[in-house]
């Protein structure tokens, strides 16, 4: 795939760019090498005071910056400024509580191991390389860089190839905020160029937010090597809803888990379930809603869905639709790309999706829902964990014991009631199963690119 700029809304190509050659990549490891190098020796207090001005340029560059994420990838206006806030927020939440999330601990009992005192530190591992999609292009890169940089590790960035201008925003941001040159840097590389990279002995261990199949290929090269990895892979996520539900509001969110990012997230709600005794009355007030959404010109302030980002997305989407429909589903909306420039599809309700239809078990990118009817909660939770995925879940109730049930009994990394998945800097952040491993975000994130030392002294 070539490293450039397509404009969603036209197709039209914006711009495209050289990868680096190897020569050049070799240097931006050894910057990156020597950042992490000094970054270890500053104290938490100087890191904080430059992702603080990490930040307050996030915000004062919001518009500009947000109409680059409109360009790229063709997300709405309202969502892309959303977005660039929160990274901004999620970077002051780690220049705030990084040291206290890395604070050393001592044993209270020292005699027990036979020592005076016992307990153990966190220290960076150093130069992490970050292989990034382009559906979140800032917030999946900032909440792995915010608080890999605040522990003193060094970043190096491999972007999804249609996000160069973002990626390379993000190489300049953190040295302009007062980091040292070469603490994040981006490498233009195709995807082949990834294994080079993370053989290298500089890098240490490797992020990746992506397909399963990426995830399997960089954790086979990160294991080759005994490197550490996170992975936070594929979603498709249940949104279940029982009679006791608010049923207006669970129809709301539903629309809006379904479709935000116009509906290319890992954690969109895209199999929703629905119990027996409300579901013709969800399924018609929902399609109905689908249908009302504003779609258009992303830079417009009143549209509610965009373009896909990239011609083979809609493609790849339209596939799964046509293959329901062939088997028997019932499309209620949407479900046809629509005719004209740029790569629009509308926000699609699928009814009677079975086992022998691809959408059962496959992930779909992009505004289309399936819609499940069940009987008893037993049943919504069976269907709920019938996928080799395990990202995030939603249930609607207000039966507190239905609550505890669905809890314990989810399979995934989270589970949201009677609200919609997403992502906080407070909380962490990953799945399960082939949903992928390892954590991002809250305490745990920060700490999985630390080398956690025990230390005895007598």
């Amino acid at each position: 795939m070539a490293i450039a700029t397509i404009n969603p809304t036209t197709g039209d190509l914006v711009q495209d760019f050289s990868p680096y050659t190897e020569a050049e990549v070799d240097e931006r490891i050894s910057e990156a090498h020597a950042a992490y190098l000094a970054l270890k020796a500053t104290d938490f207090a100087i890191r904080a005071a430059w992702m603080h001005q990490a930040a307050s340029l996030l915000e004062a560059e919001v518009e500009s910056t947000a109409a680059m994420l409109v360009l790229e990838i063709g997300k709405p206006i309202v969502q892309a400024r959303a977005e660039v806030l929160k990274c901004a927020r999620s970077m002051r939440f780690y220049a705030d509580n990084a040291e206290a999330f890395l604070a050393e601990t001592e044993l209270a009992d020292p005699d027990s191991v036979g020592a005076k005192r016992a307990g153990t530190r966190y220290q960076p591992l150093g130069v992490v390389l970050a292989v990034m999609p382009w559906n979140f292009p800032l917030w999946q890169v900032v909440r792995f860089a915010a608080p890999a940089l605040m522990a003193g590790n060094a970043g190096l960035l491999k972007h999804a190839s249609n996000v160069p201008q973002t990626a390379l925003y993000l190489d300049a941001l953190f040295e302009r905020a007062g980091f040292t040159p070469g603490s994040f840097r981006t490498l233009l590389i195709p995807s082949s160029g990834v294994e080079r990279v993370l053989r290298d002995s500089r890098v240490v261990a490797a992020t990746l937010t992506g397909s399963e199949p990426a995830g399997r290929s960089v954790a086979t090269i990160a294991g080759s090597e005994v490197k550490h990895v996170v992975l936070e892979l594929g979603g498709s996520d249940p949104f279940i809803v029982m009679p006791s539900a608010d049923l207006d509001a669970a129809v709301g969110k539903a629309v809006e888990s379904r479709t935000i990012n116009n509906g290319q997230s890992c954690i969109n709600a895209k199999r929703v379930i629905v119990h027996a005794g409300i579901y013709d009355e969800f399924l018609e007030k929902f399609t109905a809603a689908m249908k009302a959404l504003v779609m258009g010109d992303p830079m417009n302030e009143s549209t509610q869905l965009g373009p896909l980002a990239t011609e083979a997305g809609r493609r790849d989407l339209h596939a799964l639709v046509s293959d329901a429909r062939e088997n028997g589903a019932v499309i209620a909306a949407g479900g046809e790309p629509l005719d004209g420039p740029g790569w629009f599809y509308p926000a699609t309700v699928i009814a009677g999706v079975t086992p022998a239809m691809r959408l059962y078990s496959e992930e779909a990118f992009g505004p289309s829902a399936s819609v499940f009817r069940v009987t008893d909660r037993e049943e919504a939770l069976r269907l709920a964990n019938d996928t080799t995925f395990g990202l995030s879940s939603a249930v609607w109730t207000r039966d507190p014991d239905e609550e505890e049930f669905f809890i314990d009994g989810l399979e995934a990394g989270a589970v949201v009631v009677n609200g919609i998945s997403t992502s906080y800097p407070q909380l962490p952040f990953g799945g399960v199963k082939n949903s992928g491993v390892g954590r991002e975000l809250a305490g745990a994130g920060i700490r999985e690119f630390c080398n956690l030392k025990s230390v005895w002294r007598a």
